[in-house]
């Protein structure tokens, strides 16, 4: 059952916070049920649903009018603020009833041209269905269990068996002005009802306050559990979180399937150097019991639960069987071309309908169903990845209620492609230029250092998902929480026996593969080698070298399943040429790991994996502590400042530099076996 979850008290707190302005006060209820919806899974999922109230402001003149104020696109109902219910001026709307029709491109043109705030986000798409209906407050959810019963075969029927007179179905119409129109003359032939059933779609509930809206979304979605749990004889399938265990498989899998995946997107696109997509696992409870049914061949063709999932997960699933995983690449291979000859021939029949004027999108698949594995979202990066898993993990639950209690019979073919293909969507298309790093997953070992944590920086701010590798779990955390997003890491000990392997497991556990490995993380022993102990130098070279050695070696293992190249980017040092006194024990295993580095890029290099090293010095880090600066500026006779600055430029030489190198080298497609010295300028240390 779905949780009311208002609360007097913090409804107050979201009044009194608003002012005195009665108009911002029920504004402010709107955001606080809001939030209340969004923050339900079993409500609603990454940004869908949408909710509206409408007040009365003065305009600019002091005029009084009427305002509607409906969820901005790009806004998220969880975390929303009022900036994301923008104004919109209702006179207009409500005058756009008389028209017979209108374009969708019109209605967006003309929502915006009655905006407030001109510099407000684009009003839903389903704005003029909030417009159209009288009550003040209005809330829109794709609650999983009102999906379970709106792709029911007698929708109508248990409507009815379970709502009386309380709430009307309205024909599946894809939303905009003919929704709205339409939805509007059903709500006026049955002015008493609560809400309404959109057929495919979802679920409205509406009120006169934001309480009474919010009780009767609440009070509606858990008559439907009662519902499904009556007729099945079960408890409702819930979409579960993953499961922590994840089959060790997968570190095969995965990035088998995003390589095949990748060369036939490169092959679409004709660019080769074209981004594997970033992958994201759901293995809930719900899922594996989903997978031991035995009609998923049948399941796996019924389509989406709303059409709203079809521009995230693509008209079907890549459906891999047990069968499929035990040919190995070739039968993947072969069931990736069968989707995307399956996929195109949906798209030229489809848009042979509309007179061919839409413009493919790329043919393989956004969501895979693994036997064994679980349900993999696929997409262009992580969040992406992340949002079509979870749609998946809800839609595997409508489905099972559906089955369970008489079908799951969503919308066909042609209107889901009318969905996927929506012009609004359309437009978009080459209009915006992805981040140069989007697609390509990064693992950083020594992830919570100084340099660790400015690489990563720099490689999230172009687009790419990040997978830190640190010894301190504290300073992995603290890592991941400063980059926020959906970056990921595993604390380990890279110099134990399997680190590099575990590495690597989780790596594509969390993302589906691996594109870069920083093999970055290091430390400085010091003393004579004449004198140092022998156990120093081994551990200095299990660290400095070996670490990098295994670490490199699991991730060729990776793109050699991938088949897609890769790159390895070592951090070494300027001690690898340039050592210092009482320094050996840290410059020779650096010095090895610069040979490591033109022995991989000679013997990767056919495969398309480039291999290159950047050579820094004087970095304020875990091996140039505050106390180590200290000590070396008083022995020198010089301050702080003027002994970092010890180079040609006579400029500090930051942490963030050294980022920015490896990413000018991981832009480098041309470039391997080279090491870029960031130092400031050291000619003791420069390498021609």
């Amino acid at each position: 059952m779905v949780l009311n979850r208002w609360n007097d008290k913090d409804a107050k707190y979201y009044v009194d916070k608003a002012g005195s302005n009665p108009a911002d006060q029920e504004l402010a209820l709107r955001v606080y049920t809001s939030r209340l919806i969004g923050q339900d899974l079993n409500l609603v999922l990454h940004g869908g649903g949408n909710t509206s109230c409408k007040l009365k402001r003065k305009d600019i003149f002091g005029n009084e009018i009427d305002v509607l104020h409906v969820k901005g696109s790009g806004w998220d109902l969880g975390v929303i603020e009022a900036a994301g219910l923008p104004g919109v001026r209702l006179k207009q709307l409500l005058e756009l009833r008389q028209l017979e029709k209108l374009s969708d491109e019109d209605m967006v043109n003309l929502q915006r041209a009655n905006l407030l705030d001109s510099t407000s986000p684009n009003p839903s798409v389903e704005t003029l269905l909030h417009a159209f209906l009288p009550h003040k407050y209005v809330d829109h959810t794709h609650a999983s269990a009102m999906l379970s019963l709106a792709d029911l075969p007698n929708v109508e029927e248990v409507s009815a068996e379970i709502f009386g007179d309380r709430l009307v179905c309205v024909p599946f119409i894809m939303p905009g002005f003919e929704l709205a129109k339409i939805a509007s003359e059903i709500y006026d032939a049955n002015p008493n009802v609560e809400g309404l059933i959109l057929i495919n779609h979802g679920h409205f509930a509406f009120g006169d306050n934001a309480k009474q809206s919010y009780d009767r979304l609440i009070e509606h979605t858990n008559m439907v559990e009662e519902w499904l749990e009556k007729t099945s004889g079960t408890i409702p399938a819930t979409a579960s979180e993953s499961s922590k265990k994840i089959s060790d498989s997968v570190a095969e899998i995965l990035p088998m399937l995003r390589g095949i995946i990748g060369e036939a997107n490169a092959s679409f696109t004709k660019n080769q150097d074209f981004a594997m997509p970033v992958m994201n696992i759901r293995n809930g409870e719900n899922v594996k019991e989903f997978f031991a049914r035995d009609d998923l061949k049948s399941l796996s063709r019924r389509g989406v639960a709303t059409p709203d999932h079809v521009i995230r997960t693509k008209n079907y699933p890549l459906h891999i069987t047990a069968d499929i995983l035990a040919g190995g690449h070739s039968a993947m291979a072969k069931a990736v071309d069968d989707f995307i000859t399956e996929y195109k021939s949906y798209f030229d029949e489809n848009n042979a309908r509309l007179g061919g004027i839409k413009t493919m999108l790329l043919p393989t698949p956004n969501l895979a169903w693994v036997e064994g594995v679980g349900v993999v979202g696929i997409s262009a990066n992580a969040k992406a990845a992340n949002i079509a898993s979870d749609l998946a993990a809800q839609n595997i639950t409508a489905m099972t209620n559906g089955e369970n209690c008489g079908g799951f019979y969503p919308v066909d073919e042609q209107r889901l492609f009318d969905m996927e293909y929506w012009s609004l969507e359309q437009a978009k298309l080459g209009k915006g230029k992805p981040p140069v790093m989007q697609g390509r997953i990064v693992m950083i070992t020594g992830g919570g250092g100084a340099i660790g944590l400015a690489s990563a920086k720099e490689f999230a701010a172009l687009g790419a998902d990040i997978f830190l590798v640190d010894l301190e779990e504290k300073a992995l955390f603290a890592a991941l929480k400063e980059l926020g997003g959906n970056h990921q890491g595993i604390a380990l000990d890279i110099t134990q026996k399997g680190a590099a392997s575990k590495a690597m497991s989780a790596c594509v556990k969390a993302f589906g593969g691996l594109d870069i490995l920083i093999s970055n993380a290091g430390a400085a022993w010091t003393g004579e080698l004449s004198t140092l102990d022998d156990d120093v130098l081994r551990k200095s070279f299990e660290l400095n070298f070996f670490a990098h050695q295994t670490f490199s070696k699991a991730a060729a293992a990776i793109f050699t399943a991938q088949g897609r190249g890769g790159q390895i980017l070592f951090n070494v040092s300027k001690q690898a040429v340039n050592p210092g006194k009482g320094f050996g024990a840290y410059g020779i295993p650096k010095a090895a790991t610069f040979f490591l580095l033109r022995q991989l890029a000679l013997e990767l290099g056919s495969s398309g994996v480039r291999v290159n090293g950047v050579n820094a010095d004087r970095i304020r880090s875990g091996l140039l502590d505050e106390d180590f600066v200290s000590e070396r500026a008083k022995a020198r006779g010089v301050d702080e400042e003027t002994y970092m600055a010890g180079n040609l430029l006579q400029r500090e030489v930051e942490a963030f530099h050294v980022g920015k190198a490896f990413v000018a080298l991981a832009l480098s497609e041309r470039t391997t076996a080279h090491v870029l010295t960031v130092d400031g300028g050291n000619i003791e240390a420069a390498l021609r």
